[in-house]
């Protein structure tokens, strides 16, 4: 019995020191502006996509799905979220890459669709009412 408690020390040390695409830090998210905001103008058509900074970890995705709903995501790439690694909006919008791996995500669902990727981007709560955009975790 003496010899396995070393050991399973060692193993959970080991363990522990895994970096995984979920490691993304859990932060305070509380944005809001004005649809009428020119930043924002791009979410006034279906597939726009406007990027956020100061907000999250590494700033925010903001994207108009084709039915009128929004999406909102982190821009800290789940490939190795400790590079803080913002991912940038591709051309058309509807992809996203980590410009340090090259992954990429869906901006549909925030689910990777090109390798190194294999954990979908952090999601964030929005809504818009009044005239008000608002997101929140």
């Amino acid at each position: 019995m003496k010899k396995l408690i070393p050991l399973a020390a060692i193993l959970m040390a080991f363990s522990s020191c895994v970096k995984t695409g979920a490691d993304i830090p859990s932060v305070e998210v509380n944005f809001q502006d004005a649809t009428t905001d020119p930043r924002l103008s791009a979410l006034n058509v279906p597939g726009g996509a406007v990027l956020i900074n100061g907000y999250g970890v590494a700033g925010l995705i903001l994207y108009r799905e084709a039915d009128g709903t929004y999406a909102c995501y982190d821009r800290c790439s789940t490939v190795n979220p400790q590079k803080l690694c913002a991912v940038t909006l591709n051309s058309g919008n509807f992809v996203v890459t980590d410009p340090c791996s090259g992954g990429e995500w869906d901006l549909i669902d925030g689910s990777p669709v090109k390798a190194p990727a294999t954990i979908s981007l952090k999601q964030y709560n929005i809504s818009v009412s009044n005239f008000e955009i608002y997101v929140s975790n």
